[in-house]
């Protein structure tokens, strides 16, 4: 069961996710992405790994690299909504 603030935590991600567009496609094109690096963030707790992740899951969606220090970026950013959430 999914707590409060795990939810609230999760729109904040999706809200994030939802502004960035690592490939130029336009904002809000990468709802898919977004679910599944959502649920990474609560299986994974290093920004490397995150960071891995992100990229892979875009890779694997339009065959193109996020530069890994952009998906780095992200994934401290949605680490640190994780962190709060649970404090």
């Amino acid at each position: 069961m999914m707590n409060m603030e795990t939810q609230a935590a999760n729109e904040i991600m999706m809200e994030i996710l939802y502004k960035w567009d690592p490939l130029g496609y336009g904002e809000g094109f990468y709802d898919t992405e977004s679910v599944d690096v959502v649920q990474a963030v609560h299986e994974l707790h290093h920004s490397s790994e995150l960071a891995k992740r992100i990229q892979s899951i875009y890779e694997h969606s339009f065959e193109k690299w996020i530069p890994i220090e952009d998906c780095l970026q992200m994934a401290h950013q949605l680490l640190l909504v994780k962190e709060q959430a649970s404090c």
